[in-house]
């Protein structure tokens, strides 16, 4: 089953302020949203995990491990 999250409980998993995350949103950057009717915005749980999984920074101890 899907989960999906308001605005606010999206910038709360993301650790941001729901600001950042309407500014996002305004200049079509960040995660993907739903908008419903125009005026409700949605976040897909699955989408806020698979935007941090693409924005993680692997530090050069980490990227050793990955070579392989």
């Amino acid at each position: 089953q899907d989960i999906y999250f308001t605005p606010i409980q999206a910038a709360e998993y993301l650790g941001v302020s729901k600001y950042t995350l309407q500014n996002q949103r305004v200049q079509r950057v960040g995660p993907p949203f739903i908008k419903i009717r125009n005026r409700l915005v949605r976040y897909k749980k699955a989408d806020l995990i698979a935007y941090l999984e693409k924005n993680r920074v692997l530090t050069v101890a980490k990227m050793t491990d990955y070579a392989a």
